[in-house]
């Protein structure tokens, strides 16, 4: 994920694609957008694939492994504090699928489905 700047809050700052069949994506959009990728070792976590265009990192890709959520992209917002905006978000209606969670030397996050369903997380850079 990249850096979050005083600038970026409020903004669309990343993209992610969650996939039962990471190769598969990973050949169709190298393909289709010219992207390359890396991979990262998350230890427990599995692998994390990043997408990049060009020297710009414009995405990234997780396994899913629950057969009950489906292939999706999921787009994060950088906000000032991923808590207080959670905590305001389910004040607001919203409904916390991932509560505000640290990931190591980037951030933290959460994702939050909105009273309309639809679901977005919410990202603060270290």
């Amino acid at each position: 994920m990249p850096e979050q700047t005083a600038t970026a809050t409020s903004t669309f700052c990343w993209n992610e694609l969650m996939t039962p069949d990471p190769e598969a994506a990973k050949r169709f959009y190298t393909q289709l957008l010219g992207w390359t990728s890396r991979e990262m070792d998350m230890g427990e976590a599995g692998t994390y694939t990043i997408f990049t265009d060009g020297d710009k990192d414009v995405g990234g890709m997780m396994k899913t492994t629950k057969e009950e959520i489906p292939p999706h992209w999921l787009s994060y917002v950088a906000v000032e504090d991923v808590d207080a905006a959670t905590k305001k978000a389910e004040q607001l209606g919203a409904k916390p699928c991932v509560p505000p969670t640290d990931i190591p030397e980037v951030g933290r996050f959460s994702v939050i489905t909105d009273p309309t369903g639809a679901t977005i997380a919410l990202f603060q850079g270290k």
